[in-house]
């Protein structure tokens, strides 16, 4: 009976010692895996970045035109068109005048993309389209580290990697990760756009972040971060939504053997679209991060709705809109390069 009783705790023992350890290797694998993903992401949120980095300072610029300081038009000039106007009782289109004052590095935002980008190469040469580049290059990876690993884990835990089609955990698990990686990315993006402006006065990243800080705090980084996440919560929600039905719906739902065009069309999709919804939201965070920057005029909110209401009140519709196409023309291109880049990576580092 003695042996019998040691025999059966032994036996307990190593069942409970093979449980053990088979949940110790589970959590060692998922602790791979988490590095796995965040390793992938880096690299894709580095390589989409770099590459379409003249696309975003163009998109930028576009963004920024309604901002004071980019539209060069003086009261002191109107003025002398409006008493000229008056004493020889002539009318003087203000519209075509005011276009015609304009300062020559913005008018060329007015032509069409291709043009656009030729006449900035013969402005201001390569180096115009990649300023503030090293701010990208340092955040991205560690954003997108935070970004892909929290993905994945919230889209395990919400149950979207489950056999059903379950795109809404899909999208609230995109949504979540963005938050993390928003509050890193954020500050680096407003040193990134207040570069990105024709006739920055900052010498470079460093110069910018230490006028910036001298000049209006560390607030001043984080003053568009409501506003980011106003708009890359829904952006990513879609994005992400988009994507795995954009590939599912490519492949046939057969998931195990998607392969490299699937997911090129299927981010393209994805980013286009997430960034046509978004585009309003993307002018108030250009105009929030860059005010200040050539004058001293502010606006005297952060609120989404207000701002958005004031764009549309002095710009009108069109002004909710501005850099649409360049927008969609870098998300488009940069969701395709992130996703083959992510999953490319994610198959290289579980295989090795």
């Amino acid at each position: 009976m003695g042996t019998g009783k040691r025999g059966g705790k032994i036996g307990s023992d190593r069942r409970g010692d093979e449980t053990q350890a088979k949940t110790n290797t589970h959590e060692r694998v998922a602790r791979k895996s988490q590095d796995q993903f965040a390793l992938s992401g880096a690299l894709a949120g580095t390589a989409e970045h770099l590459v379409m980095y003249p696309v975003d300072t163009l998109k930028t610029r576009m963004q920024a035109l309604g901002q004071p300081g980019q539209n060069v038009r003086t009261n002191r000039w109107e003025q002398t068109n409006i008493d000229a106007s008056q004493k020889n009782g002539m009318n003087v289109n203000l519209t075509d005048t005011w276009q015609s004052k304009l300062d020559p590095t913005n008018r060329q935002l007015q032509l069409p993309i291709l043009r656009a980008f030729r006449s900035v190469l013969r402005m201001e040469g390569i180096t115009g389209l990649y300023r503030g580049v090293p701010a990208v290059a340092l955040s991205a990876g560690p954003a997108h580290a935070v970004y892909f690993a929290t993905y994945e884990l919230a889209k395990e835990t919400l149950g979207g990697n489950n056999d059903a089609y379950a795109p809404g955990a899909i999208g609230l698990a995109g949504a979540i990760a963005t938050i993390g990686s928003d509050a890193i990315f954020t500050p680096a993006d407003v040193v990134k756009q207040r570069l990105q402006l024709a006739h920055s006065p900052y010498k470079g990243v460093f110069d910018c972040i230490v006028r910036t800080f001298r000049e209006e705090g560390v607030r001043a980084f984080f003053r568009s971060l409501p506003t980011t996440l106003v708009m890359n919560v829904p952006f990513t929600a879609v994005h992400f939504s988009v994507y795995e039905s954009a590939k599912r719906f490519l492949n046939d739902g057969d998931e195990e053997n998607e392969g490299f065009y699937t997911q090129l069309a299927a981010g393209g999709l994805a980013g286009g679209s997430a960034a046509a919804v978004t585009t309003p939201l993307d002018v108030v965070k250009t105009r929030l991060q860059t005010q200040g920057v050539l004058n001293s005029q502010r606006y005297n909110t952060i609120s989404v709705l207000a701002m958005l209401r004031k764009l549309y009140v002095d710009e009108g519709f069109a002004g909710l809109t501005k850099g649409i196409r360049p927008r969609i023309l870098f998300h488009a291109p940069s969701a395709a390069i992130c996703w083959t880049t992510y999953e490319t990576g994610k198959v290289f580092f579980c295989a090795n």
